[in-house]
């Protein structure tokens, strides 16, 4: 479980412009000054992110819930890493839906441009 965490951090500080941060002792990617992924602390086993397409999706995993602390009403979802139904490439997608959300719409576009040859 671990490892996935470190994995999708990893996935999560290659989009354009993310960065880790540590506030509350808890590690969490942003892009700009803005969160678009809460890991916790090491060993939570949960993550946090704002989705829209997947928010119904994701609320239907056993163990998900909306976020506390008032980010549920605006659409943040704690989901379990181990949770049946979950994997990976799931979580990756996840991860980039709520990086499209929070992120400048120049950072998004530079997601759908073509890779370039060179």
């Amino acid at each position: 479980m671990a490892d996935d965490r470190e994995k999708l951090l990893e996935f999560a500080l290659s989009l354009p412009e993310a960065w880790e941060d540590h506030p509350w002792g808890e590690s969490v990617a942003k892009v700009r000054s803005k969160v678009f992924v809460f890991f916790g602390s090491a060993g939570s086993g949960r993550i946090m992110m704002k989705l829209d397409e997947a928010h119904g999706h994701a609320l239907s995993i056993e163990g998900a819930e909306p976020t506390g602390y008032g980010l549920g009403k605006s659409g943040w979802v704690t989901v379990p890493l181990a949770a049946d139904g979950v994997d990976l490439e799931l979580l990756r997608d996840w991860i980039e839906e709520s990086y499209r959300i929070v992120a400048p719409k120049r950072l998004v576009a530079t997601l759908d441009e073509p890779p370039s040859t060179g």
